[in-house]
């Protein structure tokens, strides 16, 4: 997709972006109904991995609600070769990543409302497992980052997206980029 409505895709793209960032590290929100949608693949995290230890099925849900954004980003690149897409799903990512890291913080002091069950981090960081709960706050600080630096991929493939909807056409006399060329 060529023209002005490429490149207006690919800026809202980017506004996007950085909308779901804005609520995930400057407000420190979930993003309303996406952080909806990120509890229903953390449940579901649950769900797939019940037959497992509880550590692991614990652990299963954060991981689940980042890994499915993640995947998704990685169909669109891959699959797909959509820049857009794959740019927004990776800021969605981050959105989870951020929201991960808030529940792994609270996991010393358990005052986060849950829908119910047992604090999946007081469990995996506690006592009878990693026996962490004292650096939970560091492992936040970790999960926060590498969700800001989702957000910064997914910035980063729509901005190229935006570069390359506004490069000038090749003439009919150049053959043009390839699809091998569409990363440069």
């Amino acid at each position: 997709m060529g023209g002005r409505l490429g490149t207006w895709r690919y800026v809202a793209g980017i506004a996007a972006c950085l909308t779901l960032g804005f609520f995930a590290f400057v407000r420190g929100t979930r993003v309303p109904l996406l952080g909806l949608v990120d509890l229903g693949f953390h449940e579901l995290g649950h769900l797939l991995t019940y037959p497992l230890p509880d550590v692991a099925t614990a652990a299963m849900g954060s991981i689940t609600q980042v890994a499915v954004p993640v995947g998704l980003a990685l169909y669109f690149l891959v699959a797909r070769r959509d820049l857009l897409g794959g740019g927004v799903c990776f800021a969605w990512a981050a959105s989870s990543a951020q929201d991960v890291s808030v529940y792994v913080a609270d996991a010393p002091y358990q005052r986060l409302e849950l829908i119910g069950g047992e604090h999946d981090w007081a469990l995996v960081l506690g006592p009878d497992h990693l026996d962490l709960l004292g650096s939970a706050h560091t492992i936040a600080a970790v999960v926060k980052g590498l969700g800001f630096m989702l957000l910064l991929v997914g910035l980063a493939c729509c901005a190229a997206g935006l570069r390359r909807a506004v490069r000038p056409k090749p003439s009919k006399a150049d053959p043009g980029l390839g699809a091998a060329d569409m990363w440069r």
